[in-house]
């Protein structure tokens, strides 16, 4: 028997994930409750569900875990998967089930359908990211028939305060209050007669959360810090150039200048700023990018950064291809400058790309997978955007299309 059809015919589910779940429990307990301060709604029913939840810390699997009393296997991010030991240790311990970002990876739903068949209970964050502004990312459509084919029911899993307490673009957490549990349940009898879209349409209902908006307060001596890695549009220069420093970020074109409220609003200390708050400069900015005219750009570089670019190698490793890489966005295409030869990346040639984590690319081309790491303040998110927004035009999906989140 060969190798692969061996591996089919394991087990995904073993009882040492229920074995080391119980071991670590007090410690992810004792752990979230120090850096976040949270209340976790128990779920007292053991039954077998889909998890569908929002997505604001980088905690919130561990959040989701506490709520429930048996093991949970988590769709997650295959770069979790590229880092030697430290990933074959989670694997042996709790087993995700690995999905390639921002791709319609067949393998992962085949995997969830093994783990449902086992018994598994499976948890999944639909937006594929956390998010920048405060808002429900974009829920891709495929979360509908994924979840028909599970035949579960569905748990609808809410998370609030994490974008006060720990933005995803920040470092540093801030004083305030989170909660998180189970809010609603959706027996599979209630679904299963939906059409997809009115599936879609429940589930995109029932997840969305805006916290880009007045509500607790949050405190930091650094509540700002990092702000740039998320936006890069300025109401007076357009293309601005962001500096966070403290409390304020600074644009470094047109000196405009902005500081962040412990309420989550924003307060404008110099030049013309409309925005009150992040998610209305991120929604500007998200319609800036939709009617940018790319024409200029394919001379010309929308953007350029000097950053390390590697080679993941799925459930393996990450081989560094170039320590100091510059970076150039066309129009079309990326250019990467290695110093001794320049790799022209054509976007039609990328089938897919994702920001991983706080600040870095992912991008998916002739089934290999390419990540990009820029300096600390490397805004990841930028790069993203121009090549969906090209996707978008030849789609002709401009004005509703997503890009990238």
């Amino acid at each position: 028997m060969d190798k692969k059809k061996k591996k089919r015919k394991q087990k995904w589910i073993k009882p040492r994930h229920s074995f080391f779940r119980a071991m670590l429990f007090p410690f992810i307990k004792i752990l979230c409750k120090a850096k976040y301060h949270i209340k976790i709604k128990k779920h007292k029913d053991k039954r077998q569900y889909l998890i569908i939840s929002n997505h604001q810390t980088p905690f919130d699997q561990f959040f989701v875990s506490l709520s429930f009393k048996k093991h949970i296997y988590y769709v997650t991010n295959d770069d979790l998967f590229s880092n030697g030991f430290v990933s074959w240790l989670i694997d042996f311990l709790v087993k995700p089930i690995p999905i390639k970002k921002g791709t319609n990876d067949v393998k992962a739903v085949l995997d969830c359908m093994r783990v449902a068949k086992e018994g598994g209970s499976i948890a999944i964050f639909p937006e594929g990211n956390r998010t920048y502004s405060g808002k429900t990312e974009h829920i891709k459509d495929t979360i509908a028939p994924f979840a028909k084919s599970l035949k579960l029911p569905l748990a609808i899993y809410h998370i609030h305060g994490g974008y006060g307490v720990h933005p995803r673009w920040s470092d540093k957490t801030r004083k305030g209050k989170m909660r998180a549990g189970v809010s609603e349940i959706i027996e599979y009898d209630e679904y299963k007669n939906m059409s997809n879209e009115e599936l879609y349409s429940l589930i995109c209902d029932k997840l969305y959360i805006n916290e880009g908006k007045l509500g607790e307060e949050y405190h930091s001596k650094a509540s700002a810090e990092y702000l740039e890695r998320a936006m890069f549009f300025c109401p007076n220069c357009e293309f601005g150039d962001w500096h966070s420093q403290g409390n304020t970020i600074t644009c470094k074109k047109c000196g405009t200048s902005v500081k962040y409220l412990p309420t989550k609003e924003l307060s404008a200390i110099s030049g013309n700023f409309p925005y009150s708050f992040i998610s209305e400069w991120y929604d500007a900015q998200v319609c800036f990018v939709r009617s940018l005219d790319l024409t200029p750009y394919y001379e010309h570089p929308i953007f350029k950064d000097t950053v390390r670019v590697s080679e993941v190698i799925p459930c393996k490793k990450k081989i560094l291809l170039g320590e100091k890489v510059n970076l150039s966005t066309f129009a079309d295409r990326l250019e990467l400058d290695f110093g001794n030869e320049i790799k022209i990346v054509p976007f039609s040639s990328i089938t897919a790309m994702g920001v991983i984590g706080r600040n870095k690319l992912n991008y998916y081309s002739d089934k290999r997978i390419f990540q990009i790491k820029g300096e600390t303040r490397f805004n990841a998110l930028k790069h993203m955007n121009i090549y969906y927004h090209k996707i978008n035009i030849s789609k002709g999906e401009t004005e509703y299309g997503t890009l990238g989140l």
